[in-house]
């Protein structure tokens, strides 16, 4: 039996990337895993790899920036499961390359809204769901934007920082109700939002590292794993930096 038997978790941007291995870590490991993402296609294809494995997922499309669409994907959840236990909020997207001066009102408010207030709303509606079980754990996705600047990046990176002020702000909110609550930084990570920014730029990020090279998406998933398990029992509030060095030198 997996550290998570018997345990229901909700993994926002789980068609790919750092989503798909945690949902793949997580459900090896007995939890009932709730794949959720606005391409259905990629999600349905990470419960397949789930069930190829033997273990237990369900797809539900989610644009975690719309208030009814977060409050069903928590309803059905319970639904179908019967609660709710853990979440990795995870989806994100990466905006489009643009000096502050240049970053046109749609890139902004995309980028804020899906980055920042999916989740605000995916706690919203998760918390009050872990409160009726006594406990539980979320992790949100921040980066390690959320720790510096970067040039040409700033509702990305304005976003990722207010992702760990939420963290640490629901974090103190619910630490009596036995609900831990951090967040992940991850440094570049070999995923295809990271491809997307091109071959130069990739050579460049993996260059630029301490540690030579990107990381893979399933050293996020390990983190993730170990904050939502009984070995973090006394860790609420943080931001665990995951990037090979890079925020150190």
């Amino acid at each position: 039996m997996g550290q998570f038997e018997n345990k229901v978790i909700i993994i926002t941007g789980a068609g790919s990337g750092i989503g798909r291995a945690t949902a793949l870590a997580f459900a090896q490991d007995g939890a009932k895993v709730v794949v959720s993402d606005l391409q259905e296609e990629e999600g349905i294809e990470t419960v397949k790899l789930i069930e190829e494995k033997k273990g237990s997922a369900f797809f539900i499309k989610c644009d975690v920036s719309l208030d009814d669409e977060v409050k069903n994907l928590v309803s059905k959840t319970i639904e179908k499961f019967g609660a709710l236990h853990l979440a990795f909020n995870n989806a994100g997207v990466e905006g489009v390359v643009s000096p502050t001066t240049q970053c046109s009102f749609e890139n902004w408010s995309r980028t804020i809204d899906i980055n920042l207030r999916g989740v605000w709303l995916c706690m919203k509606y998760q918390i009050p769901a872990m409160i009726k079980n006594g406990h539980g754990a979320i992790v949100n996705c921040s980066s390690i934007a959320g720790l510096v600047g970067f040039e040409g990046s700033p509702a990305y990176v304005a976003s990722k920082h207010g992702v760990i002020g939420l963290t640490q702000t629901a974090a103190l909110e619910n630490a009596k109700q036995k609900i831990r609550i951090n967040a992940v930084c991850p440094g570049p990570i070999k995923t295809p939002m990271l491809e997307r920014l091109g071959k130069e730029t990739i050579v460049n990020l993996a260059n630029q590292t301490p540690m030579g090279r990107l990381g893979r998406p399933e050293e996020i998933a390990d983190a993730v794993i170990w904050l939502c398990s009984e070995k973090s029992s006394y860790i609420t509030g943080q931001s665990i930096t995951i990037d090979g060095g890079w925020v150190a030198h």
